[in-house]
Formats: C-alpha cells, sequence, structure tokens
C-alpha cells in the first residue's frame, strides 16, 4: 500500500490520548497479517490502549527499528478550517490531526514493513508503535518492559518526530511536579489571622522564577537548543472555593526540562529549601503550614554523541551532513536509558505545524522519509548494520 493511502486511513480513527486507539492498532495488525507478518499487541488495563510491536526478518540479531507514537493531541478550542479526522490536500499538503505529530512517519514506516516483507532481510527490521506519548511518554513503557526481557534488543532505532528529515541526537528531560500548599482557612472579612494557600502558592511561583533566573544566567548550557539551559515552568495554579473564604489549599503544576548534563534532582532540592524560607516565620502561628512537592511522572532526555555509529548510519540513508537538537520530548530517552538502544530522531514535517490547528505533512516531507526507509531496506538485505 501508498504511504498516503496507510495515511488517509490513519488519520481517519480520533486517537487523542483521551480516548482509544485499539481501532486504529487493528487495523495496522490487519495490514500486517495481510502480509504474512507476525506482531504483537500490548494492551493497558482497559484494553481499549494498546502498544504494536512487529519483526520482519532473522530475530537472532538486532536490527533496526522505527518507533511511532499513535495518539495525537485534542482539537477542541482550535479553529480548524478542515475537517481534523479527514485526510485532505491542497498544494502539495495533506492536512489533518496528527499528520505531522506523528501518524506521516508511522504511515511512511508502516509502509516500509510491509514492503520488508517481501524482501530477504538478513538484518531484521522491527516496528514499535505506541499509545500515550502525549501526556508523558507514557504507554510506551510497557512495550519497552517486554524489550527489556527480550533475548536480542535492536542495534539501532529511529524515532520518527518530525525533524524536517534531519538527524536529531538529542532532547532534554521532563519532570512534571506538583506543589501542595496548605494553610488555614478563614473568612475573608479577617483574611490577616488566616494563611491564604493561594497566597503560598504566589510566593512559590516566585522561588520558581528566582531558580530559573539562576540557571539562565548560570547555565549549565548547550547551544545547541534554541533554549540553552534547564527550564523551570509554572504551569497551573489551583485554589480556594469562592471570594469570601481564605483556603486553605493550593496546587502549583510546574516542570523542569532539563539538559541531559543537569540534574533535575538538585533543582527540585533547591525549590524545597525555598518552600522552607517562605514557611519558616509562618510555622509559630500556623504550624500545619506546608508546602508539599511531589513527582507526577518523567521522562529521561537524548543525547546520542555526535559521532555515534547510528547517527553516521542514519546520515547515509539521508544524505545529511550535520545534527540537530529538538525542543519537544520523545520516546527516545526511554529506548536508550532503559534498554541502551542508540537513537536518533528522524521524520518527516515540522513540530512547527504540530498541536495547532490544519495540521499538515507535505508530500515532499514522506517522500524523502519513503527514500530513507527505502534506502534502510536496502541496507538490511546486504547485513548492514550488524
Amino acid at each position: 500500500m501508498e504511504t498516503t493511502e496507510i495515511l488517509s486511513r490513519l488519520i481517519g480513527f480520533d486517537t487523542v490520548s483521551a480516548r482509544p486507539n485499539r481501532a486504529l492498532m487493528d487495523y495496522v495488525q490487519g495490514l500486517l497479517d495481510g502480509a504474512g507478518i507476525v506482531s504483537q499487541l500490548i494492551p493497558d488495563a482497559t484494553g481499549g490502549k494498546a502498544n504494536l510491536w512487529a519483526t520482519v526478518g532473522p530475530t537472532d540479531r538486532g536490527g533496526v527499528m522505527l518507533s511511532g507514537h499513535t495518539d495525537v493531541v485534542p482539537v477542541e478550542g482550535q479553529a480548524w478550517t478542515r475537517p481534523p479526522f479527514e485526510l485532505t490536500e491542497a498544494e502539495g499538503r495533506l492536512y489533518g490531526r496528527g499528520t505531522a505529530d506523528m501518524k506521516g512517519f508511522v504511515a511512511c514506516a508502516i509502509a516500509a514493513t510491509l514492503k520488508a516483507a517481501k524482501r530477504d532481510l538478513r538484518v531484521p527490521l522491527h516496528l514499535a508503535l505506541s499509545y500515550d506519548e502525549e501526556i508523558g511518554c507514557m504507554g510506551v513503557r510497557s512495550l519497552v518492559t517486554l524489550l527489556e526481557g527480550a533475548p536480542v534488543r535492536p542495534a539501532f532505532c529511529i524515532v520518527g518526530e518530525p525533524t524536517g528529515m534531519q538527524v536529531a541526537t538529542g532532547h532534554k528531560g521532563k519532570v512534571a511536579l506538583r506543589a501542595t500548599c496548605i494553610g488555614r482557612e478563614g473568612h475573608s472579612a479577617l483574611a490577616p489571622l488566616a494563611l491564604n494557600a493561594l497566597h503560598l502558592a504566589a510566593d512559590f511561583i516566585g522561588i520558581i522564577r528566582r531558580v530559573q533566573a539562576r540557571v539562565a544566567t548560570e547555565g549549565p548550557f548547550d547551544g545547541d537548543y534554541d533554549v540553552p539551559y534547564t527550564t523551570i515552568h509554572a504551569g497551573k495554579m489551583q485554589g480556594g472555593v469562592q471570594v469570601n473564604i481564605v483556603p486553605n489549599h493550593a496546587t502549583v503544576d510546574f516542570e523542569i526540562r532539563s539538559l541531559a548534563g543537569d540534574d533535575p534532582l538538585a533543582l527540585i532540592a533547591e525549590l524545597q529549601v525555598g518552600a522552607e524560607a517562605i514557611l519558616a516565620p509562618l510555622r509559630a502561628t500556623f504550624p500545619e503550614a506546608e508546602i508539599r512537592i511531589e513527582r507526577l511522572w518523567d521522562y529521561p532526555g537524548l543525547g546520542t554523541p555526535s559521532d555515534a555509529a547510528v547517527v553516521r548510519f542514519v546520515q547515509s540513508l539521508t544524505g545529511a551532513n550535520g545534527t540537530i537538537k529538538v525542543a519537544f520530548g520523545t520516546e527516545g530517552g526511554l529506548f536508550d536509558a532503559r534498554l541502551s538502544v542508540p537513537t536518533v530522531i528522524c521524520g518527516p514535517g515540522s513540530m512547527a505545524q504540530g498541536h495547532k490547528p490544519d495540521e499538515f505533512v507535505t508530500r515532499e516531507q514522506l517522500a524523502r522519509c519513503d527514500a530513507m526507509l527505502e534506502a534502510l531496506l536496502d541496507r538490511l538485505q546486504t547485513g548492514l548494520p550488524g
């Protein structure tokens, strides 16, 4: 099947992360079955979502893994001028939710896997499709656990997030956190006699901003990123019942996106010291006062050396010379950290189109990705990489 035909079907599945992806995975598994390719679904506890793993070629050696996620972000509240879950085309652009991030690559990878079944590969090709990437790379972890127990792991991995078909070697890691602020409730007419938890939360956000300012000044730095230092960002604050009640509870959800050489645990400890400095003068009057920091979820960064064998190999497939690093996170950090599989990011389209209304990928980008994967099949047929 042609890549665009597969992509049209993939876009037709509404796989926003809050919804099941099983219908899409059943479609993909049906395509693979029709080509004689054995695949495995790894479902979640509900059975409504699943990862997919398939291998073409010998199973006693590493091979190359093509990795992509099948979930997409919501379209509600966005001013789409085209149907988001129907593939449409205009002037060489293919529109639909997920065309860039990242069903375009997934379609290319499926098409390549179907072609691989018609070849006599000496080195295997692996297809790894996941769910719930958009909410913290959560779904792929069961697939990673499966591969941890495999007798042979892939030699290389290509994560097909959109890079304009440039070879990306790194991205920052991320940890999502919550600060729970405990004060003392009271009538707003007597507000100075209570301890406003929202005020504690606001003071804590001040600590976040001060630590961020220090990191921006002192580093460490990596000039390959648009923002060359670790970032700390408060994204959500909640608390209070109504205006005439001093709230006793508030939360701040925030994140740290860290460079590969930075330590998020040290930054969390610094934030906790700042929180204690807020609380210390209050405890004599309000012994229940608290600012408690907890980790919600995280994923590791990716820092593949620019001279690594996987980089040279994928560059040989694309004709590229240089490398880039990307601002967004991927599942590649988990493959590298937990499986020790050398990984790069290379896929069609631009993340500048991702998460936006009228998301698109160009036919030219899909053609370049198809050409890269055709070159990959040629290499796997001759026995490289080992």
